[in-house]
Parts: C-alpha cells; sequence; structure tokens
C-alpha cells in the first residue's frame, strides 16, 4: 500500500513584492510535480513583471530588480492566469498540493486574479476538490514542543532536506514537498491511516488553534499584532477595509 507521503504530490511557491497579501505582487512562481517519492520532479517557472516598483528589501531577499523584471518578466494578467490554471490543474488531477505557509502564497495569487483577471482561485476551483499539505501547519502540530523558528530554511535543517538556493520559486517549493515526504515517514505512525483529503480538513482546525494560541502570546506581550485563523485561503476582505 503507498501512503499520501509516498505518491504524487505538486508543490506551489511565489517569490514577491512584499509580505502583504492585499497590496504586494507576485514577482516569481513555480510549480514543481513529482509522481512518487524519489521521481524526477517537473518543474514550470512563471517570471513576472509586476508592474510596480521592486522594494530594495524584496529584492535582498529574492535577488529581482526592477530592471532584471521589466526585461525578463511577462505581463501579470496573462501570467497570474496561466499559473492559476496550472495550480487548478493539479487539483484536478487529484493531486496534493504543497504550500508552505499557504494562506500566504495562495490569497495573494487569489488577490493577483482578483487584481488584473476580476477572478478569484475559487472561481478557477469551482467543482475541484482543493487539498493543501502545509509543512508548517503539519510539522508546528506534529512536533509542537520543539522549540526554535519553523522558516523553511529550519524545516529543511530539521529534517535533512536539502535546500540550496533558498528564496528561489522552484527551490523552495521543491523543498517543501520534500519536507512533507519527510514529515510523513517520521510521523508514519499517526500520518499513515489518513489520506492527504482528512489531513486538509484537520489542518484548517490545526491552523486556527495554532493562530489563537499566537493571538494569545501577542496579547500577553503587548503586541498589536493581529493573527488570521483562515487556512489555507483568506477570504477577501470588505472593499473599505481593502
Amino acid at each position: 500500500m503507498m501512503y499520501w507521503y509516498e505518491g504524487p504530490l505538486a508543490a506551489f511557491d511565489t517569490e514577491t513584492t512584499g509580505v502583504d497579501v492585499e497590496g504586494d505582487r507576485i514577482v516569481s512562481a513555480a510549480l514543481v510535480v513529482q509522481d512518487m517519492a524519489g521521481a524526477r520532479p517537473r518543474v514550470t517557472r512563471w517570471l513576472i513583471d509586476p508592474g510596480v516598483p521592486v522594494p530594495e528589501a524584496a529584492t535582498a531577499i529574492h535577488g529581482l530588480t526592477d530592471d532584471f523584471l521589466h526585461r525578463n518578466g511577462r505581463w501579470p494578467a496573462p501570467a497570474v492566469d496561466e499559473l492559476a490554471d496550472a495550480v487548478a490543474g493539479q487539483c484536478a488531477a487529484g493531486r496534493p498540493l504543497v504550500v508552505m505557509n499557504a494562506p500566504f502564497d495562495l490569497t495573494i495569487l487569489d488577490r493577483e486574479l482578483r487584481r488584473h483577471r476580476a477572478s478569484s482561485l475559487d472561481r478557477r476551483l469551482e467543482g475541484v476538490p482543493l487539498c493543501v499539505l502545509d509543512p508548517k501547519v503539519l510539522d508546528r502540530h506534529l512536533d509542537r514542543y520543539r522549540k526554535g523558528r519553523r522558516t523553511l530554511a529550519d524545516l529543511c535543517a530539521h529534517y535533512e532536506v536539502e535546500l540550496e538556493g533558498a528564496h528561489d520559486a522552484a527551490v523552495d517549493a521543491l523543498a517543501a514537498l520534500e519536507v512533507v515526504r519527510a514529515v510523513g515517514r517520521r510521523f508514519a505512525s499517526r500520518m499513515e491511516r489518513l489520506s492527504a483529503a482528512e489531513l486538509h480538513t484537520l489542518q484548517a482546525v490545526w491552523h486556527a488553534a495554532q493562530a489563537r494560541s499566537l493571538q494569545t502570546w501577542f496579547a500577553r506581550n503587548g503586541a498589536e499584532e493581529t493573527v488570521d485563523t483562515a487556512w489555507p485561503l483568506r477570504p477577501e476582505l470588505p472593499a473599505a477595509a481593502a
């Protein structure tokens, strides 16, 4: 019997102009598909000229400058359209979609669709079940008492997954996929009886609990940050709040 963590998976990642899903833009993205553990991955990349300046802080992370994107990037509307169709296609094919910190990447893709295509990710997925595996949520739930940060680099180090050239969308997507497989193997006794679809439902509950716990910690320490409990996609803000 092949368990979900040994079988077909796809992974999606973006690099962006910043960390605000409502206002920032995608500058690069990648979709990685692997038919089974150990198989050669198939990689599709998108490079996008966002149409707005790329802050120096963002360039310092992913290395993509305004000039490079102007010369080599695609127009946002057709690129985002193609990217959303590719993601929806993997869901339609029944492949679980690995997304590290899914509420960021899936939500910013949704907002780009709304901005450039007057569409939404929900509309692209209409009639197609979304099945997401988020290594951040899985690891935090299954190994909740481990101290330390849980960035992708931290998870790769902990699960002994190679991460060379981080903050390249394809590199990060493949690394997240391998981390999810490693999580599945390490916690097989707790995971093997669950399907990826069941895990999708459970992660929404786990993420909400994790978000409430973090919100309590912020309040206790006088921080005014708000933690969103929605997973894997944040709902659209009302027009007045956007």
